[in-house]
């Protein structure tokens, strides 16, 4: 396993999220949630990217939509497809989840709906979505292209960046900031274990939440 894929792992996405104001960058997601197999997924992105099609199609798709990725991924890696938020059809589907789950992916992140859950939970794919449909993409949704820069709810996603799912949302952390942002993240959730810990031995929650946590994600001076 990647050290820091290991590490994310590790993590969850409030300390990651705190880490990433600590450092003035901007990673969370919002909109997605927990759809299928609803574990944690921490790994490294694989793109691709959708969109509506050709008004006038010379050809039917060479391929169905996500099909490529999936070949092309395996462990610790994580599929986020750019959907633009779109609900009036899938931007994934329960073949792609088996096919992704047998050549164990991670996860996949859908910017947008997602369909076929029940079988992504069969085959215990973390997936993480907007909403579910049963609507398919054939006829509504094209592949554009897959492994380059992407853009999910407003957060750039390029191949390789960190992708990090849990009950509390997704959040990305560029891959050249990796390093900084982890170390940050858990130094902040070593400190609110010690916290934690003081909290259940009786310390008051007013003293332990004082100055020192209100300063957690504020950057260095």
């Amino acid at each position: 396993m990647n050290d820091l894929v290991k590490r994310l792992r590790a993590l969850d996405t409030c300390a990651v999220s705190d880490a990433m104001d600590r450092h003035g960058l901007t990673g969370v997601v919002g909109g997605l949630r927990p759809l299928a197999a609803r574990r944690p997924l921490a790994g490294r992105a694989v793109t691709v990217l959708l969109g509506p099609p050709p008004a006038r199609p010379t050809a039917s798709p060479r391929r169905h939509l996500g099909t490529a990725a999936v070949d092309a991924s395996g462990p610790d890696e994580v599929i986020v497809v750019a959907h633009q938020g779109r609900t009036d059809c899938a931007g994934w589907g329960g073949l792609l989840s088996r096919a992704a789950a047998a050549r164990g992916v991670e996860g996949v992140v859908v910017d947008g709906a997602a369909r076929d859950l029940t079988e992504a939970s069969e085959a215990g794919l973390p997936l993480f979505a907007s909403a579910g449909t049963p609507v398919t993409a054939r006829g509504r949704a094209v592949e554009l292209a897959w492994g380059e820069p992407v853009e999910v709810g407003g957060i750039p996603v390029a191949p390789g960046d960190l992708v990090l799912g849990d009950a509390g949302g997704v959040v990305v952390v560029p891959a050249g900031r990796a390093e900084d942002v982890l170390a940050t993240a858990e130094h902040i959730a070593a400190t609110e274990s010690a916290m934690a810990a003081a909290i259940e031995a009786g310390t008051p929650v007013s003293a332990v939440m004082g100055k020192s946590y209100e300063e957690l994600t504020d950057g260095d001076r």
